[in-house]
């Protein structure tokens, strides 16, 4: 919970009431006295509204012509490059469209409107057609005026002219709107006309002058721009020639020795790679002729050759197994036949060895090409790094070449677009008129019916309200007049004295019994001649003020002092009447009606009767459901504010005991005086809420008329003590007497505490 909200209302209240004693006129007084003063507020009025009539019959009428304009991009599209035809156009914000507003009420433009309506020389515009008159004339002689003569004739027409030109736009739209005034309703609809054309062709013409400026200004600076570019081209061609950085026709920007040196690396490449395929044959050819299968060599077996060979040898080894199986290895013709194969034999590897040498002896001269080539690509590699210092000198001359090429065709391409809208029809204005004005038939001035109404309306208010100022002024304190009616002088009549009662010292409850045979005995004791804390008002029930000074000995917190009245029973008067109201109530009315020392006084009911639900009170506070703002009920004409009980049950305040501290701590931090009232009941739950509030409290007083030794009382005053309370007071307004010593004077309120 917010604990300055409670604050605001009360503070403002007490200020507002510090330095006024009384309220001098009641809300409902108010139509008796309007009533009483009727004359006074009618013949104003119909003055007024006499003067009303006269003033719209006889003022002269002006009338007003529109014009719209309608701000958009109207750019042509022949005039516009592909690039630009593609983008979306800006739009209008609303501070361009004030910006136009501002065009339309220019100076220059104005001068041209003044020229084509002829408004030089029109009584209405010009001043001086109709002569000078005598107060100017005098205030030109003093030198405080200026003689409209020695200006142009259009100046002296400006003033007049913005008087009655009013240009804005419509809403936060894109439309502006030119209104012009004039007592000849054809003379302001062509005026609104002709300031929305000469506006419209302002915006053509600046346009045309925009373009005729670029194309000018871009023509003149195309041909110096073609004279840079061809010196710089120049200048490539000449570098590239004197440093050898010639490029060839088959690649394109690349110069020669760097072409050469990429055909040299190609064809090294490839003598290397003719050079390891050589290798590599040679290597597989011995190995294979070591193995004894020199005829599976492709090149020895291709040879045509070497193929009969082959034939043969099969041949003689099928004759030489077919004889082995009659004749032993040592005969003659086995003999002759593996001489034969082994012959066979060595041709075929004889030849597959001549196959190797030849290999070899390519090998050897693809190794000689290899590096016959390597030491040409060296000496070209060498050539390459030379030109390179030289081929950076030619890329930055090739860049500002095409700088300044680009540069030029971005003027040409620029200048065409100029040239094509330097036209007088060429480039639209970006406004049109949407809306052309019309000879009005209705004046725009006077208004009659809204003037003479306001007029009406203005005049009674003020006359009311100089009645109701004339009756405060008259009676600030509230006294009655004699005028008044009979209602008003019986509330200003003086209120019956209040019965007054004493309030003996308090005594601790040891004494209790003992109080109350002495009462029996004697009679009652009056309070002695002491200073006194202040009084009750008159018209209270109780005489209260030494209870008030009980209560204010005790001392306070940071914020005001927060009591707990507990009502035991309803409060009784000396007679035995009850009384139409009960301690607490009479208390909190006492508080607040202090003048030596205002205070503001909060009442708050713990457990009475549930509240309407469009009336919340402290318990909807608890629970949440409302604010302070909603439960703080000010009295009317007094300091006290009153919270109610609430509509929520009561038992709200036992489970929700922190936001109960929270909402008690906030009010005593926003009001002096913090008033509890709680009604004792049979059961439990009375008694539960005594001990969840006794313990906020500064002082607890039990409104009780019992015997001191009553169990409930005693049983009421240990629950308040135990819970932490401050300070406990017992309240009697009466004690146990014998019939016979009753009288006609009141009883005295006694007053007993720990």
């Amino acid at each position: 919970m917010d604990r300055s909200t409670p604050r605001a209302a009360p503070e403002a209240d007490r200020d507002a009431r510090a330095g006024a004693p009384t309220e001098a006129l009641a809300l409902s007084q108010v139509g008796g006295v309007l009533r009483r003063s009727w004359h006074w507020i009618a013949l104003p009025t119909l003055v007024a509204a006499a003067g009303a009539v006269a003033f719209v019959q006889i003022v002269p009428p002006r009338y007003t012509g529109e014009a719209k304009l309608l701000l958009e991009s109207r750019e042509a599209g022949f005039a516009r490059t592909a690039q630009e035809r593609a983008e979306q156009p800006q739009p209008i914000d609303e501070q361009a469209v004030a910006s136009q507003a501002q065009v339309v009420m220019s100076r220059d433009l104005a001068r041209e409107a003044i020229r084509r309506l002829k408004l030089v020389g029109n009584p209405e515009f010009d001043p001086t057609v109709e002569g000078l008159g005598p107060v100017q004339r005098a205030l030109m002689l003093v030198g405080i005026a200026q003689n409209p003569l020695e200006r142009p004739a259009e100046d002296r027409v400006l003033d007049a002219y913005f008087d009655r030109l009013l240009v804005f736009p419509a809403g936060k739209s894109r439309i502006l709107s030119v209104e012009f005034r004039s007592k000849d309703p054809a003379l302001a609809a062509q005026g609104a006309n002709t300031i929305a054309e000469l506006y419209i062709a302002s915006l053509e013409a600046a346009k045309v002058d925009t373009a005729r400026y670029a194309s000018t200004w871009l023509g003149g600076n195309i041909e110096a721009l073609r004279s840079r570019v061809a010196e710089a081209e120049a200048k490539v061609e000449a570098f590239r020639a004197r440093n050898g950085l010639v490029a060839a026709g088959g690649t394109a920007g690349q110069p020669l020795s760097a072409q050469q040196l990429a055909e040299l690396s190609s064809q090294l490449s490839h003598a290397r790679t003719l050079k390891a395929d050589l290798d590599g044959r040679v290597k597989l050819i011995k190995e294979m002729i070591k193995d004894g299968r020199a005829f599976e060599i492709p090149d020895v077996a291709n040879n045509d050759l070497i193929r009969r060979v082959v034939e043969s040898r099969i041949t003689l080894r099928a004759q030489l197994a077919l004889e082995s199986r009659t004749l032993l290895p040592a005969h003659p013709r086995i003999k002759e036949l593996t001489a034969q194969v082994a012959d066979l034999d060595a041709q075929i590897k004889a030849a597959a060895e001549r196959i190797g040498r030849t290999l070899e002896n390519d090998t050897k001269i693809a190794g000689a090409r290899v590096e016959s080539l390597q030491a040409t690509v060296d000496g070209q590699r060498d050539v390459v790094v030379k030109g390179n210092s030289s081929e950076v000198q030619l890329r930055a001359l090739e860049r500002e070449a095409k700088a300044q090429r680009e540069q030029l065709e971005s003027y040409l391409s620029r200048y065409r677009e100029a040239a094509a809208r330097d036209a007088e029809s060429a480039s639209p204005a970006d406004a049109r008129i949407v809306s052309r004005a019309v000879v009005p038939e209705l004046p725009s001035f006077p208004k009659k019916l809204p003037i003479i109404g306001l007029v009406t309306l203005m005049a009674f208010l003020l006359s009311a309200g100089a009645v109701i100022a004339r009756r405060l002024l008259a009676n600030p304190g509230g006294a009655p007049r004699a005028d008044a009616p009979a209602f008003e002088a019986a509330e200003a009549a003086p209120q019956p004295e209040p019965v007054r009662f004493s309030f003996p010292e308090a005594t601790p409850p040891t004494s209790w019994p003992k109080l109350a045979e002495v009462a029996s005995e004697r009679a009652p004791v009056r309070t002695p001649a002491a200073p006194q804390p202040p009084q009750a008002e008159s018209g209270s029930p109780f005489d209260l003020g030494i209870l008030v000074g009980r209560l204010s000995e005790r001392p306070r917190g940071e914020g005001g002092r927060t009591v707990l009245v507990l009502e035991t029973a309803p409060a009784k008067r000396g007679t035995g009447r009850p009384s139409a109201k009960g301690l607490a109530e009479t208390l909190a009315d006492t508080l607040a009606e202090q003048r030596a020392v205002p205070v503001q006084v909060l009442a708050v009911d713990l457990d009475g009767p549930a509240s309407d639900p469009d009336d919340p009170g402290l318990t909807d506070l608890v629970a949440g459901d409302a604010a302070f703002l909603d439960v703080i009920q000010p009295v009317p004409g007094s300091r006290l504010h009153r919270v109610a009980r609430g509509f929520v049950d009561s038992e709200v305040l036992l489970e929700e005991p922190q936001a109960l501290a929270i909402t008690l701590e906030a009010m005593s931090e926003a009001y002096d005086w913090v008033i509890c009232t709680q009604r004792l009941r049979h059961g439990s739950a009375s008694r539960a809420l005594l001990e969840a509030v006794a313990g906020r409290m500064d002082s607890v007083v039990i409104a009780s008329n019992a015997a001191a030794d009553d169990p409930d009382l005693v049983t009421l005053y240990g629950i308040a003590e135990d819970a932490g309370a401050g300070q406990v007071l017992v309240a009697q307004d009466s004690v146990a007497q014998p019939a016979a010593d009753l009288s006609d004077e009141p009883m005295p309120l006694r007053l007993s505490a720990a």
